[in-house]
């Protein structure tokens, strides 16, 4: 686990969003997540819905279904998932603008709430399927991350996580110029590795029927951001005031960290799909097979 020198908490995670807010919706747009490029000619609003709908494919929800997201931003995807899929959904962010933004913004059948996942006062077995979404990262206690989303979850209930991950075994400078710096950076208490995270998951008391690295298709979306943040500092006032007077300016420095770490393989972006076994010790759905990107 690739822990950052500055120890973080909840409360940096949510003092990061809640200051640079606006240049994450500028920069990130409202699902404040990767994209999910298959053939290289979508948009970069095309590849972000995109790695919605794969969540939404890998859970295989079904109308009327109760869900959870976990660190669900502004709600965009919660809405989506919402209004293509009809299910319910429950959402947790630690950011107060990213709550009143949701709040701004709402989306029938989708409760967004201001509060922390590990303490999120779900009762036990309340939900069919749940998903994170590049909010694990942020959770300080990631064996409860996993712990709490299979006591919330019902008999047969599925998971999905999209993660940052660190390279397996990796040492020397890729920890101390990359992964290191980009936990400091983003706010992000650990990074765990694939291996890492399965193993939790299965502490949790999940099956794991799938993962598909799919950094690849992902990693075009910090050139895109880089190139928005140019633009934006260029023509307008409020990004240029925020990059350079914010407590969280630093994050800044991350975004060509992470286009390195993506191109040496320093850090990986991991897609776990999981379950909570049925009452016959199974999971509910069939499962789906390994896949996993070269490298």
């Amino acid at each position: 686990m690739i822990v950052p020198e500055i120890p973080q908490n909840a409360a940096a995670v949510a003092d990061h969003y809640d200051e640079l807010d606006p240049i994450y919706r500028r920069v990130w747009g409202e699902h404040v997540h990767h994209g999910l490029w298959a053939t290289g000619r979508e948009t970069p609003a095309e590849a972000v819905e995109a790695l919605v709908d794969t969540v939404g494919d890998r859970l295989r929800l079904m109308p009327g279904e109760a869900c959870v997201d976990i660190g669900c931003g502004y709600g965009s995807t919660a809405g989506r998932l919402a209004v293509t899929r009809r299910v319910r959904v429950t959402g947790f962010t630690l950011s107060a603008e990213q709550a009143h933004y949701a709040a701004a913004h709402p989306v029938p059948d989708v409760d967004i709430r201001l509060r922390d996942w590990l303490a999120n006062g779900l009762p036990d077995a309340s939900a069919d399927a749940a998903w994170a979404i590049e909010s694990s990262e942020h959770m300080v206690d990631k064996p409860r991350f996993f712990a709490e989303a299979h006591r919330v979850l019902s008999p047969g209930g599925r998971f999905v996580v999209c993660a940052w991950l660190a390279e397996t075994d990796a040492t020397g400078w890729k920890v101390r110029r990359l992964l290191e710096p980009i936990c400091r950076e983003g706010r992000l208490p650990s990074m765990g590795t694939r291996e890492e995270y399965e193993a939790m998951a299965v502490a949790a008391g999940f099956v794991i029927t799938g993962y598909e690295d799919v950094s690849r298709r992902v990693a075009r979306t910090w050139p895109v951001c880089a190139r928005r943040l140019m633009k934006a500092l260029l023509v307008d006032r409020e990004t240029r005031c925020l990059a350079l007077g914010a407590r969280n300016r630093i994050f800044v420095l991350s975004i060509p960290r992470l286009i390195l770490a993506y191109r040496t393989g320093a850090m990986r972006y991991g897609i776990f799909t999981l379950a909570k076994a049925g009452g016959n010790g199974a999971p509910r759905v069939p499962g789906q097979s390994t896949q996993h990107e070269p490298a």
